[in-house]
């Protein structure tokens, strides 16, 4: 005997804003499926696992659910105030003496149950609401987005409780690695119309492919029925008109049916443009360590970054990722070594908290309002990477309208809000990129085309995600920080990060502590050597001297980038390639110059400063 469905949408529709949002929907979520919700940023993703929560009432069809069903929803922002802390959060529906079952699940999340709601980061209080959500044990678990602000260890250990949960699952997320691991069942809203495949997100894209390859087939189809009936129209009219007016119609319902047909949708134009090239060597850190009170974040730490590198940090939540970040771009000092950079480094920082961005702003004022995009050709042109563009059309590469560009920030979605800071960041050439959870909010297209970005780019990138996919796509070398000052640098990305290091417990989140300023620990200071004269002249000179370099090196490389040179003069190419390795070692041994006497003299001053 069949099961009955726990929750069925039949013929749902919704507006928004005067546009259809979807139509048409039809759904049944099966007791036990294991289904994810795909689909762009703004497709309505979270307003359909509403509307099935129950919060949102349809404009047209219906929504039943099943009498003895239950359904919990995790919301973006949850909101907590009532309680005194997240551990309250997370028993709020329990009844007395079934307390145990959300201690034991924030403990996989890795969450203290003493913190105070009001002191609680807003990661932490969305990882309280989802302990909520999954120590209530409903029928049918709606979640939205529930890996963002989770670590790797809280990621995989939810996967496993959602494998063994009995409950149905649907899911909105942007980790491909979770999805695959965790689903049996797609659902695809795309242009207002719901799709359901009977397979896990693994066979997604595939599926997606294919079905914009036949909208592709159909469309030109049609396109070549329109164009042989158009010339019908032209030269048969003299036929039978009875016959004549049934083809006329029929030419009427296909360029109707051109019109109404669903249009795939766009893609963001991400693009970056490397400013002025950094040298060789980008940053080099050597015996850094960082305490917060008796909490020692990093200790005894040494890395170098060459240009072209692409740096991943990964490690648990609160361990210190982004203050090691911080550290490395010289936003934080260290309590003891040295982080030195090297020449003509321009950074542009995504930042995690989006704390670049006004939520009162309007879209248009985020961007002709930060002075460094500011054109000087009139209040609606910025500057990208140097060239005046119109900011409603800037914004369009980004997939935002223009009746977005006059409403405020806070209208945005969390992926919406992503695509803005990326917009304002891309605008700016940089050649050292800082991504601090980049992954967070973005759909899948969005982080294909962040990823082809990154591929492209070359510069220097430093990114902290908790996304393994992502990671494994972009990462050339991993910064695993495991606790307790420990911080170990492996080759790769996430996939050999894991490889290499072994099968090792599982590290447990940092308490918290408050932050308060270090005691630098005495250390007795060597006897330093002072710069002579001529060395002080040397490296005043170096800067020029490597910036000269470097311009003779991307004169050669664009001579070189002919593809036609070679056969046309063979001997100016050899020429070239002399000149150019010539160049390369000479840039290399001045910045190896400057690095050696800008680290003697800042000894030198310090030991100078201690006597």
């Amino acid at each position: 005997m069949a099961t009955a469905p726990l929750l069925s949408l039949t013929d749902v529709m919704l507006t928004h804003g005067g546009r259809p949002l979807f139509s048409a929907v039809d759904c049944q979520i099966q007791p036990g499926e294991r289904a994810c919700l795909v689909g762009r940023n703004g497709a309505g993703k979270s307003t359909l696992l509403r509307l099935m929560q129950g919060a949102v009432e349809p404009d047209g069809g219906s929504r039943s659910l099943r009498a003895d069903a239950s359904v919990a929803y995790l919301e973006q922002d949850p909101e907590l105030s009532a309680f005194a802390t997240l551990g309250d959060v997370a028993a709020a529906d329990l009844a007395a003496g079934e307390e145990h079952r959300a201690l034991r699940i924030l403990d996989g999340l890795g969450l203290d149950p003493g913190i105070a709601t009001e002191t609680a980061s807003g990661g932490e209080r969305r990882r309280a609401a989802l302990a909520r959500l999954l120590a209530a044990e409903a029928d049918l678990l709606l979640l939205d987005e529930p890996t963002n602000h989770l670590d790797i260890t809280a990621i995989t250990w939810l996967e496993a409780h959602l494998t063994r949960t009995k409950a149905a699952v649907l899911v909105i997320s942007h980790d491909r690695a979770f999805l695959r691991a965790l689903t049996k069942v797609t659902y695809w809203i795309d242009r207002g119309v719901l799709r359901r495949l009977p397979e896990g997100f693994a066979a997604f894209e595939d599926w997606r492919d294919r079905v914009y390859q036949e909208e592709a087939t159909a469309a030109h189809k049609r396109d070549r029925q329109i164009a042989a009936e158009g010339r019908w129209a032209v030269e048969g009219i003299s036929a039978r008109r009875k016959r004549n007016q049934g083809r006329l119609r029929r030419l009427q319902q296909l360029r109707a049916e051109r019109a109404e047909a669903l249009r795939q949708p766009g893609v963001a134009q991400l693009a970056l443009d490397t400013a002025p090239r950094s040298g060789q060597r980008v940053i080099e850190a050597e015996a850094v360590s960082k305490r917060f009170g008796d909490r020692e974040i990093v200790a005894d730490f040494s890395l170098r970054i060459a240009r072209g590198e692409r740096v991943a940090f990964v490690g648990p939540n609160g361990v210190g990722k982004t203050t090691l970040l911080n550290l490395l771009i010289g936003r934080e000092l260290p309590d003891s070594g040295h982080v030195r950079h090297g020449t003509n480094l321009e950074l542009a920082v995504f930042d995690q908290a989006r704390a670049a961005l006004d939520p009162e702003a309007t879209l248009h004022q985020a961007l002709v309002e930060d002075p460094t995009l500011r054109s000087g050709q009139g209040n609606d042109q910025i500057l990208v990477r140097g060239t005046p563009r119109h900011v409603v059309g800037y914004l369009k590469d980004f997939l935002f309208d223009e009746r977005q560009v006059r409403g405020p920030v806070r209208a945005l979605s969390g992926g919406e809000r992503a695509r803005l800071l990326l917009a304002r960041l891309m605008a700016k050439p940089a050649n050292v990129l800082v991504l601090d959870e980049p992954t967070n909010d973005f759909d899948v297209e969005t982080l294909d085309l962040l990823q082809g970005v990154l591929d492209s780019y070359d510069g220097t990138a430093l990114i902290v995600s908790h996304d393994r996919d992502f990671l494994d796509r972009v990462a050339t070398t991993t910064v695993a920080m495991e606790g307790d000052g420990r911080a170990t640098v492996y080759a790769g990305g996430w996939s050999d990060y894991q490889a290499q290091r072994g099968p090792v417990a599982e590290v447990a989140p940092p308490k918290r502590t408050p932050r308060r300023p270090a005691q630098r620990p005495e250390r007795p200071q060597p006897k330093v050597k002072r710069l002579s004269s001529p060395d002080v002249a040397r490296l005043a000179a170096l800067p020029e001297e490597i910036e000269r370099l470097g311009g003779d090196i991307r004169k050669v490389e664009a001579l070189l980038a002919d593809p036609d040179l070679y056969r046309r003069d063979p001997e100016r190419f050899e020429k070239a390639t002399k000149i150019l390795t010539a160049r390369q070692d000479a840039l290399h041994a001045a910045e190896e110059e400057w690095m050696a006497l800008e680290l003697r003299r800042e000894a030198a001053e310090a030991a100078s400063g201690s006597a």
